[in-house]
């Protein structure tokens, strides 16, 4: 769209929620990355949304029976009158060097995420609301112990296995 790289950077940035590195927002900008070939791979995947969604639905359920039992994981909280589909599965780390686990599940060819590393009322973008570090304790907690696994519509039950069984080793 342009020659001048400070424009792309920009343009990058306001179609990506306003952010130029990843997860820390400088301003406030919009979601706008889908474009028309994605659109037709997803109306295409639209007839077998339920299948997908019942596919994360026993992964998730996998992760819960496998974490259920240790008090050093807290699994996803369910609204009972709502069916949770798990975009992500992120549990809650108490006592747990989440980077280190993180490193140990690199190690084992495991991918995992921390989304949102710093709470948006402290980010650039939203300084104008005037809240600061304090305002929200629970927030800025999770953001210090929450760590994603994966999360898709073809884990399998041995991927699975694997995924807990590498998690439940290095907390154990």
């Amino acid at each position: 769209m342009t020659n001048d790289d400070t424009l792309a950077q920009l343009s990058r940035a306001i179609a990506n929620h306003g952010m130029k590195t990843r997860y820390y927002y400088e301003f406030i900008g919009f979601n706008s990355r889908l474009d028309t070939i994605q659109a037709a791979v997803l109306n295409a995947k639209l007839a077998h949304l339920n299948e997908y969604n019942k596919a994360r639905q026993a992964a998730a359920a996998f992760y819960d029976k496998s974490f259920s039992g240790t008090e050093k994981l807290k699994i996803p909280a369910r609204a009972t009158k709502s069916t949770h589909i798990f975009h992500q599965y992120t549990l809650v780390l108490n006592g747990i060097d989440r980077n280190g686990l993180k490193e140990h599940l690199q190690s084992k060819g495991i991918p995992s995420m921390i989304y949102y590393p710093m709470p948006l009322h402290v980010q650039k973008a939203y300084q104008y609301l005037g809240y600061k570090e304090g305002d929200f304790p629970v927030t800025e907690q999770l953001c210090k112990s929450v760590i994603s696994l994966p999360m898709h519509t073809e884990l399998d039950t041995e991927q699975l296995e694997y995924i807990t069984q590498s998690v439940l080793a290095y907390i154990s």
